[in-house]
């Protein structure tokens, strides 16, 4: 019987021991109970934020890539007058004269004209022109023409040459209306002032219906445009042109109180349907 109360006694022990173990075991699950809960309340929060705000890393090339499409957008286009200046460029000629002044001694002059159809006709100013012994046009291209003119308008300033020979291509400008314009407009002036050939000018329109004495003479033009793209000795007969490329007038003169030829910010054009009066109707 002792070895059975001894029995007894070790499994009563045991299951003691066993139910102290499991005790224990109890009290340390329920000490980890608030870190593991801290644990998954991390972790959420975590892939709540990722999801919220994704960290995507750049890579060099797309920080690069980002800063160039920025650069990109914040270039503005260029200005009118770079897009318009290959439109006409090639519709300029540059005219030369032979002549005899005053005092009888033989010089040179130089003006501008444009090519307003497909015969190759060009309108230019008639004072470069009316007291010209020998006439020479130049194209674009560089061709080299004598001309002769085939119609002279004194009363508005304006004459149209033929040229004997014409380039392989030439290109007749593209005329528009000077009606649809305001003060304010852009207006560009193209010619060859000086003698500097192609030169190109920017400003605005600032004035219509004005009134202009032509150099060397004692005819007034009405109804002149106004404007004050720089124009110089050289510009006469050239194109005065709107932001399209199209040309609205003919540039006549320039005012200058100090009766020099030097340019003050107060330059006239004919009207383009003025100028193309004597041709044919109004080319708008």
């Amino acid at each position: 019987m002792f070895a059975a109360a001894s029995a007894i006694y070790n499994l009563v022990t045991m299951s003691e021991a066993h139910s102290s173990r499991l005790a224990r075991l109890r009290g340390r699950l329920k000490g980890m109970i608030p870190f593991a809960s801290g644990v998954i309340a991390a972790l959420l929060a975590f892939l709540l934020f990722n999801l919220i705000f994704p960290n995507d890393t750049l890579s060099q090339s797309e920080v690069d890539q980002s800063i160039a499409n920025a650069l990109a957008s914040a270039t503005p286009r260029p200005a009118f007058s770079a897009q318009i200046y290959p439109f006409v460029a090639p519709s300029l000629v540059a005219i030369q004269t032979d002549e005899t002044n005053a005092a009888g001694e033989e010089g040179h002059s130089f003006g501008s004209g444009v090519i307003v159809n497909d015969a190759g006709e060009i309108l230019t100013s008639l004072h470069i022109v009316s007291s010209a012994k020998n006439i020479i046009v130049f194209f674009a291209d560089g061709t080299e023409s004598p001309a002769v003119v085939s119609l002279a308008q004194p009363e508005i300033d304006i004459a149209v040459l033929t040229p004997l020979m014409l380039p392989r291509e030439w290109y007749p400008a593209t005329l528009g209306n000077p009606g649809a314009m305001r003060v304010g407009d852009e207006a560009y002036v193209l010619g060859n002032p000086f003698g500097l050939p192609w030169s190109f000018s920017a400003g605005v329109i600032s004035g219509f219906d004005r009134t202009f004495s032509v150099p060397n003479s004692d005819q007034a033009i009405n109804g002149m445009i106004q404007f004050d793209a720089a124009a110089n000795p050289g510009n006469s007969g050239g194109p005065l042109l709107n932001r399209s490329g199209h040309v609205i007038g003919i540039v006549t003169g320039i005012l200058n109180p100090t009766n020099t030829s030097f340019f003050v910010g107060i330059g006239f054009a004919v009207p383009i349907g003025t100028a193309t009066g004597g041709m044919g109707s109004p080319p708008y």
